[in-house]
């Protein structure tokens, strides 16, 4: 894709405003993370199809997988859905990174498929009993995420290295805290993160090539859905309790904060909450004096901490430790804003 970036017009030129980049970028990358992703993700489903109807298992194929088998194709259907999904909002972040969509029609289409996956049935359940609100629980929880990683995606390495950590705490939790793996929700995880490992190696400042808005909207919704799609809490009260119900919202801490914040800002001003500037904590950690890429490697790290206090819920038994889990992320975010608010400039 650095290649050929320029022939398809994806070139994201420096405006010395906004952009912290001083030289003409190639985008693009978002469309090498989609195929990491999608690739294998097909090539499985063709390989445990052609296994399952010919009946051909090969003999270095791990035994204890083969009870899986037919679990992959019966989530295929939802799988493709999401996939599906997640590939119209990175086709429309492609257009948009070679067209400059306005951002009424971008939400729009987010909003229908949030909608459409919360019809299919790809939503959070939560204990909710009312369905209507966990229905707008879920649409809320896509398109903020989705836009989430589309507003992290203003400095080198910060998207994407924000979602290879919550992917990759994801999938821990879905292969080793629960009675037994998880493999369909663990499986895409751990792909989304090999995937961004990669791109990683070609983004990390100074980067050679961006993912641009069709990388951030096919990781954002990927986590968002994949979290729904996750089942955190087992009932088995012996092992874990309901308070793991916590662990995504733990893991996606500093984006949601970010994501907030940000539109706080942009609205108490007075402004469009979608019209790009530099109120994020990245840029404000520049501001009080940080380089780009140790503002980055903060973010990383902050990311890192809440997470693992998503992985330490699992290993408490009841609420009360938990809430001392989650007092201490919310110390981290506290942390957060007050190196921001020291990072306003007047």
């Amino acid at each position: 894709m650095r290649r050929w970036a320029p022939a398809l017009g994806l070139v994201d030129e420096p405006d010395f405003h906004r952009k912290v980049h001083d030289t003409p970028t190639p985008l693009g990358g978002g469309v090498a993370i989609w195929m990491g992703v999608v690739l294998p993700l097909a090539g499985v489903q063709l390989g445990v199809w052609v296994f399952t109807q010919y009946d051909v298992l090969p003999t270095w194929f791990p035994p204890d997988l083969v009870k899986h088998l037919d679990g992959v194709l019966y989530k295929s259907g939802p799988m493709w859905t999401i996939v599906g999904s997640a590939s119209i909002l990175a086709l429309m972040g492609f257009i948009d990174d070679r067209r400059n969509l306005p951002w009424a029609p971008r939400l729009f289409v987010q909003l229908f498929v949030a909608i459409f996956l919360v019809y299919s049935g790809i939503r959070v359940t939560a204990f909710i009993q009312l369905p209507w609100i966990g229905y707008t629980i879920s649409v809320l929880w896509i398109m903020v995420l989705v836009n989430s990683f589309n507003f992290l995606d203003n400095m080198d390495g910060l998207s994407s290295g924000i979602a290879l950590v919550a992917s990759s705490l994801c999938a821990i939790i879905m292969m080793t805290s629960m009675s037994e793996p998880h493999w369909f929700v663990g499986g895409v995880f751990i792909m989304l993160s090999g995937s961004l490992c990669g791109f990683l190696g070609h983004n990390w400042p100074p980067a050679r090539i961006f993912m641009g808005d069709s990388g951030s909207y096919f990781i954002g919704l990927m986590l968002a859905t994949m979290t729904m799609q996750g089942t955190f809490y087992q009932p088995d009260p012996a092992v874990v309790g309901k308070h793991v119900i916590l662990a995504p919202l733990c893991i996606l801490a500093i984006p949601l904060y970010d994501f907030t914040s940000v539109m706080v800002i942009r609205l108490a001003e007075g402004r469009s909450p979608f019209h790009p500037d530099k109120s994020h904590f990245s840029h404000r950690l520049v501001e009080i004096g940080l380089k780009p890429r140790d503002a980055v490697l903060t973010i990383h790290l902050a990311t890192l901490t809440t997470g693992l206090g998503g992985l330490l819920l699992y290993k408490v038994q009841n609420w009360p430790a938990a809430m001392l889990v989650v007092s201490l992320i919310a110390c981290v975010l506290a942390i957060v804003a007050i190196l921001e608010t020291v990072g306003r400039k007047d």
